[in-house]
């Protein structure tokens, strides 16, 4: 039960440049970050295994492996923090969530890549 002015404005924040991507994707996410007065971009590669939400609300989760460790970050997608997403890889996949890589270790982790 939203009101039509709150509907308005999320509707005037959404993101209208974001790349069709799919769970399995390999990506890079392009994250703005401010340290004191200064502005920078940072990249974070990884696997997307989780979309939730919809709308102004939408989220995805990335995960990647970082000094051995699995390291998983959540970007709101209609952010104004982030910049930009690349796709570089899409992989076939038969679930709508990817959380079962969290168990695993090493080669079992490979997703088997989509043929374009």
């Amino acid at each position: 039960m939203s009101s039509p002015i709150i509907d308005e404005i999320n509707r005037q924040n959404l993101k209208d440049d974001l790349p069709e991507m799919h769970i399995g994707d390999t990506m890079k996410v392009h994250v703005r970050i401010k340290e004191g007065e200064k502005e920078r971009v940072q990249v974070y590669a990884g696997t997307l295994i989780a979309r939730d939400g919809s709308s102004a609300t939408e989220t995805i989760t990335v995960r990647r492996i970082s000094h051995g460790v699995g390291v998983e970050r959540v970007f709101p997608l209609h952010s104004p923090y982030l910049a930009k997403i690349e796709i570089i890889a899409s992989t076939h996949v038969r679930r709508a969530k990817l959380y079962y890589l969290r168990d695993r270790v090493g080669k079992k982790t490979r997703l088997r890549e989509k043929i374009r």
